[in-house]
């Protein structure tokens, strides 16, 4: 009797701690294979067929389609470049260069992965609508109050993630290091 019921708690701890685990790593991300640059992070072979386990069981359960290597590839970011988690009531500054592609774009979705609603319908830039420096660098605020230039309102919502997709790019599972890839930067400027 003593084997039997200490074999089924066996069995229970085991599948508990199977089941939390799979659950955090599909809930989290925890795909391998993660191409991180800075606040940017990507994961390449997400939308191949080489894709790890834990990438296709999150595909399946988000049902979002990711983007094919020989596409594009997809950065996401959640927190700025200080690991400062990013906040809808703060405002925050993306700026600098991006790698060499034909088109790019930044969108703004919550942490559910919809698009983010604000007043004046605007939930990101491209590369053939921003506004650049001379030196053909470029500064987006992200934030709820309207500020000048490339502004992307937050709505006030706690947190949200950025995304900024690359499409016909060299940019893949090849690259290794942000010298080699020049990401912008991600900064929290002001925040209550």
């Amino acid at each position: 009797m003593r084997l039997l019921l200490g074999s089924l708690f066996a069995l229970v701890v085991a599948a508990l701690v199977g089941l939390g685990s799979t659950y955090f790593a599909l809930s989290r991300g925890a795909a391998f294979g993660a191409l991180s640059i800075g606040s940017w992070t990507a994961w390449p072979r997400s939308g191949t067929i080489d894709a790890d386990p834990y990438a296709r069981a999150t595909i399946a359960r988000t049902g979002q389609l990711p983007m094919a290597l020989g596409d594009g590839v997809s950065f996401s970011a959640k927190a700025d470049d200080s690991g400062r988690t990013l906040d809808g009531r703060c405002d925050v500054i993306v700026s600098g260069i991006t790698p060499a592609a034909r088109f790019w774009t930044l969108t703004l979705y919550n942490v559910n992965g919809e698009l983010v609603a604000n007043s004046v319908g605007r939930y990101g830039f491209t590369s053939e609508e921003i506004v650049r420096r001379a030196d053909g660098s470029f500064a987006v605020e992200v934030g709820p109050r309207a500020g000048p230039g490339n502004w992307l309102p937050t709505g006030g919502i706690e947190r949200y993630e950025l995304v900024l997709r690359f499409y016909d790019t060299a940019i893949g599972v090849a690259t290794r290091a942000s010298r080699e890839v020049p990401m912008p930067a991600v900064k929290t400027r002001r925040c209550p």
